[in-house]
């Protein structure tokens, strides 16, 4: 994972919504989002920060370690729970710790992968981030959770998509490189809501169709008008609030925008893939990270795939990969999805 590509730090708050909360907020929340939005940036900026091997990678036995930064920002910060050891009496230690055993059980059971990387990385993150952040972050090499503020987000521990979605990007990262620009990057950002999502119906064991398919369910503190940050079935309506705005997000390529901002729209585009592949695992039924998921997550793993592909290419792909792992009608729900989307 240290390709050239592999520098890029993910953050899960969108650097819209963050601009929104500085033009509409409260002195104290626009000075907030200010300083999380400077962060994401100089975040860019950091030397590249060396990963943790685990001692003993027996696969399918997961490794992690969680850290409290004790509201600093030097990372890692102290060591509070190692593998094995009992629950502390510190929520999001308790949070971050299950979430980063699920999304590895996760990724061991569905598709026979040993940690992010493959060869057993260590699960680490680190907690109580920084005073009052408004983020959750992915640096190359471990989970950052910010506390939120109480008023716009609550603590970042709280929605097991938001860990998996963040984890997820460790995974297309050391598979696939994809660009962290246009096209490629929604790609990026639609991969890490996917896996995100999946994350969280495996750990309730719900079927395409119960999932409710919201991404940052329970971040939102009470008072603020949402269900998440995105929604993957109807993109544009996970919130629609005063201070946040309404989400932005288009469903259909007919709707897709240009923008240099956001790398080019890499969280504001992946809409259109995130409905694509809600239609398919809802077309296919039953859990979806056996059918659809599985198509996807040979993708990502498929050596051919360019690194700027765009979304065609993508479900290109997808389509391919449904047809060889499974059958046709497996391969023509995936393309009547993405052609509802107006991709294909």
């Amino acid at each position: 994972m240290s390709d050239g590509h592999s520098t890029v730090r993910y953050s899960v708050i969108p650097p819209y919504i963050l601009r929104r909360i500085v033009e509409h907020g409260t002195e104290p929340q626009r000075t907030r989002a200010q300083q999380t939005l400077t962060h994401v940036r100089t975040l860019m900026a950091e030397p590249f920060p060396r990963q943790e091997v685990a001692d003993v990678a027996t696969p399918g036995e997961v490794q992690r370690t969680i850290y409290d930064a004790q509201h600093d920002t030097d990372l890692p910060g102290q060591v509070v729970r190692s593998e094995g050891q009992p629950a502390t009496d510190d929520i999001a230690v308790t949070e971050a710790y299950d979430y980063l055993g699920v999304t590895y059980d996760f990724f061991w059971q569905a598709y026979r992968r040993n940690s992010l990387d493959g060869k057993g990385l260590v699960l680490a993150g680190t907690v109580h981030y920084d005073k009052n952040y408004q983020n959750a972050f992915w640096n190359g090499a471990q989970m950052v959770f910010g506390d939120g503020d109480g008023e716009i987000f609550n603590r970042f521990t709280i929605a097991i998509d938001v860990v998996g979605h963040e984890l997820a990007h460790g995974v297309t990262e050391s598979e696939a490189g994809l660009i962290y620009f246009q096209q490629a990057g929604a790609l990026n950002e639609s991969l890490s809501d996917v896996f995100g999502s999946l994350v969280k119906q495996f750990q309730r064991q719900q079927s395409a169709e119960q999932a409710d398919w919201i991404i940052g369910e329970g971040l939102l503190a009470k008072g603020i008008n949402g269900k998440g940050l995105r929604s993957m079935s109807a993109p544009g309506t996970a919130y629609d609030d005063p201070l946040l705005g309404k989400d932005p997000q288009p469903a259909h390529m007919k709707e897709y925008i240009q923008t240099r901002d956001d790398n080019g729209g890499v969280h504001l585009n992946s809409g259109i893939p995130n409905r694509a592949f809600y239609l398919a695992a809802t077309a296919l039924g039953g859990f979806a990270w056996e059918r659809a998921g599985y198509a996807w997550y040979d993708t990502v793993c498929d050596k051919t795939l360019p690194q700027d592909a765009d979304f065609a290419t993508f479900a290109q792909f997808t389509v391919r990969h449904a047809g060889q792992r499974f059958d046709d009608a497996t391969a023509q729900a995936v393309q009547a999805a993405w052609e509802q989307v107006g991709v294909l």
